[in-house]
């Protein structure tokens, strides 16, 4: 045999030896695919066992490339190897929410993007062109959720020319799916603005309270943590890209870490400060803040049935750690006839030895398992889904106390519930009505879950100010004034004699405390705005009781409404009878 000869044999055997790998790779990865997020701890052996197969694929590539290519090895097929494994950790990120994971997907993403893997040949082959259009979809939710605006913008761009390019190039096709996910991010990225984004929706350091100088509750011995969420998000012609709806995209941030210091750098690395594998490693460094805890782990649901929710929710309560706590995050429409009736809700339920105990608003002797499964109340439920499938989509309160077994916070945002609330903060049944022609209503995103997400930007929207019209010094004075009331709110929760034991034993978890906090504000705004004030509809309740100190009428509510209408010229739209004296104006000449 010459020599020419075993050379070209040698590379048979590399190429049949490749292809063997990529479709072992190919059918890991599609079983890995199907798998639910929620089932975490049985999926992560076989992630690292299908991360293992592509790691020995794209090093076997690497190695062999020359080989591979002079075989007939297309360049775009080596992109998709990347963008599986960026998809690999996009998923890995889902079920389990750790930032590690979130980063590695925006590299490998990145890496795809700026090689152009896919342009070699893209406008020839309409399956090559479809390729790079899932690639930058998929690219874009990554970007979303990490809050990189300026690759965002780049992304949408380069898609919607990509899509205008397709339809010249392959005419017998009308793109109509690519359209409309046009449509859908234009209209989230119109809601989603940079105004909503000023300060970071995940907890900061820099920003909130350091976790290890949070005031403790001196009667609680055990303090519980967040561990597990389920967000769920659903209503009629809500704002989404993909399956990631507005609400939900909040509370799925609102829940984490912000790596320390990375959102104030994301515009100088974004916008080519550090470049090639610097900004790679430096990146990757920042997002994988070491010094931070893990995220609590998370489900996104989008329009699940009802029986999908409470096999999540069996699972997710079998995983939940001795000292965590789950929180359940529902933002949907009500089903009922009478669904305006009662409100929606944020709250806490306890151990089964707390249900028994917790304080009801109406009627008093009340139980707490009385009232879940009380029916004289009915409004009918919340819609999950769309309507006209026998009720499939439709959650009630009762569905939910089984799991009441194990520690639970809920935070449920619609204008329908059946029969009364458990340990609740309970949000108003109507919307606000704004100064300004901003509708209050879906698909805009929900304004109660705005409160608690991103509190100062809600508070500018009700008084009908556009986020472009607001100066940032303005911004930066409300926002001190605000973080130093929740603050303040805190540490009185926490020293007080009459807090309730459900609350008490939450008051240790940052993205708990924070939620409490910001409803506590919320209230305070709601029941002082002028249009609205007196009527019940308008204003949140809560059961169990917060201590009277924290009501909507007591001078520290009130200050600090005051305080944060007055620097946007607002003050005249609450409902104050007497002027409280601001801290800057006790000692000021008459």
């Amino acid at each position: 045999m010459s020599h020419n000869d075993a050379a070209a044999a040698n590379n048979v055997q590399v190429n049949d030896l490749y292809w063997s790998i990529v479709a072992k790779a190919d059918k890991k990865f599609s079983k890995l695919r199907d798998l639910p997020y929620y089932q975490r701890h049985r999926d992560d052996t076989y992630f690292y066992k299908v991360f293992k197969v592509y790691t020995q694929l794209w090093k076997f590539q690497q190695e062999n490339r020359q080989k591979l290519v002079e075989a007939g090895l297309k360049r775009w097929e080596i992109g998709d190897i990347a963008s599986r494994i960026g998809q690999l950790y996009f998923g890995q990120y889902m079920r389990t929410s750790q930032a590690s994971y979130l980063s590695e997907a925006y590299i490998f993403y990145e890496a795809v993007l700026t090689r152009e893997y896919f342009k070699d040949g893209m406008f020839q082959d309409l399956n090559l062109a479809n390729k790079q259009l899932r690639f930058l979809a998929r690219f874009l939710t990554v970007c979303l959720v990490l809050n990189r605006r300026e690759m965002v913008h780049q992304l949408v761009n380069q898609l919607k020319m990509l899509v205008a390019e397709s339809k010249r190039t392959f005419p017998e096709n009308d793109f109509k799916e690519w359209k409309r996910v046009i449509r859908d991010l234009t209209k989230f990225l119109k809601v989603d603005t940079a105004f909503m984004n000023i300060w970071p929706l995940r907890y900061s350091v820099v920003l909130d309270l350091d976790p290890d100088c949070l005031p403790r509750v001196a009667c609680i011995k055990g303090n519980l943590k967040l561990r597990e969420a389920i967000l769920c998000s659903y209503h009629p012609n809500e704002v989404k890209f993909s399956e990631l709806t507005t609400d939900n995209f909040r509370m799925l941030q609102c829940l984490e870490w912000e790596p320390s210091g990375s959102f104030y750098q994301s515009s100088e690395i974004a916008s080519g400060a550090v470049a090639g594998s610097t900004r790679i490693n430096h990146y990757s460094h920042e997002i994988t803040d070491p010094t931070l805890p893990q995220n609590p782990r998370k489900a996104l649901l989008y329009h699940p049935s009802t029986t999908h929710l409470i096999a999540i929710l069996a699972t997710t309560c079998e995983e939940l750690p001795a000292d965590g706590i789950l929180l359940i995050y529902i933002s949907a429409s009500g089903s009922g006839a009478h669904a305006s009736i009662s409100p929606s809700h944020i709250g806490n339920v306890g151990d089964t030895e707390h249900v028994n105990n917790m304080i009801q608003s109406d009627p008093p002797s009340c139980s707490a398992c009385d009232t879940l499964t009380s029916s004289s109340d009915y409004s009918g439920g919340l819609n999950l889904g769309p309507g006209g499938n026998g009720g499939f989509n439709v959650i009630d309160p009762s569905d939910l106390l089984p799991f009441t077994r194990r520690p639970l916070f809920l935070i449920i945002d619609s204008d329908s519930i059946k029969g009364e609330p458990v340990a609740l903060l309970l949000s108003p049944t109507l919307s606000f009505p704004l100064h300004g022609a901003i509708d209050p209503a879906l698909p805009g995103g929900s304004q109660f879950t705005s409160f608690l997400t991103v509190p100062l930007q809600a508070f500018v929207i009700l008084l009908g100010i556009s986020g472009s019209d607001v100066q940032t010094e303005n911004l930066n004075k409300a926002q001190k004034i605000l973080s130093s009331s929740l603050n303040k709110w805190g540490e009185m929760l926490a020293s007080s004699d009459t807090i309730h034991p459900v609350w008490a034993q939450v008051l240790g978890d940052p993205f708990l405390r924070r939620l409490i906090l910001r409803f506590i504000f919320c209230r305070a705004v709601f029941a002082l705005y002028a249009p609205t004030s007196g009527k019940k509809e308008y204003l949140p309740e809560c059961s169990p009781s917060l201590p009277d100190a924290f009501l909507p009428t007591t001078p520290s509510s009130i200050a600090t409404v005051l305080q944060i209408a007055d620097i946007f010229g607002a003050a005249t739209m609450f409902n104050i009878r007497e002027r409280i004296i601001l801290p800057d104006e006790q000692f000021s000449s008459p």
